[in-house]
């Protein structure tokens, strides 16, 4: 039997007070965005609004945990289950993950926390424990597993895995900043830096000659 259309609605509507939620952010910022401007894009009423979400910190977690979380973790999940190599892991998933991030939704999150971080340090840390943190310990993950097998050498990108997300943050930068005056392929950027690490990390490993 088909659930009934009500309870479905009621099932979606976090994720969809979520979505509206980072329209207005994008749209306003986070100091200057309004619950009430929340709820209307939502189609529902503040009050509806306040039986999930008790606070504008609450509905900025909301974006991150519904929207932006969900993706880091199908990568981690990925790494966990699969059996692919490391080389085969950043080709194909990961290049595929940070090729769509400059013109997603979620880029919105860089300029929020670049520009009005400072004075939020809760939802700073909020998104450093459910995305930032978890990203690089899925990299550092995949990177040791890579030594490990043999297909990487040992280096310090196991320490620094901010260095694979460092062209990732700025390619969204410029597309928020500079696209205008200068626009910018930054698939075939993201393509070009995957190609790099792997060689730096491929250079020097037992077996390869010249």
């Amino acid at each position: 039997m088909n659930e009934p259309r009500y309870q479905r609605r009621k099932d979606d509507r976090p994720g969809e007070l979520a979505e509206a939620a980072l329209v207005e952010f994008a749209n306003n910022g986070y100091a200057a965005t309004r619950v009430g401007d929340v709820a209307k894009r939502a189609g529902v009423s503040k009050g509806l609004l306040y039986l999930y979400y008790k606070t504008k910190e609450d509905l900025f977690k909301a974006v991150i945990k519904n929207i932006v979380a969900p993706r880091i973790a199908r990568l981690q999940k990925i790494v966990e289950e699969s059996e692919q190599s490391a080389e085969d892991f950043f080709r194909g998933p990961f290049l595929e993950f940070i090729k769509t991030l400059p013109d997603s939704k979620i880029r919105v999150l860089v300029r929020l926390m670049i520009a009005e971080g400072h004075r939020h340090p809760e939802l700073v840390q909020y998104h450093y424990e459910n995305v930032v943190n978890p990203g690089l310990n899925t990299l550092q993950t995949v990177i040791r597993r890579g030594v490990a097998n043999g297909e990487f050498r040992e280096s310090s990108l196991e320490e620094f895995p901010q260095l694979l997300a460092a062209p990732v943050v700025m390619s969204v930068i410029w597309k928020l900043l500079f696209e205008v005056h200068h626009p910018l392929d930054t698939e075939r950027m993201l393509e070009t830096h995957v190609d790099q690490i792997l060689t730096y990390l491929k250079a020097d490993t037992p077996g390869e000659t010249g």
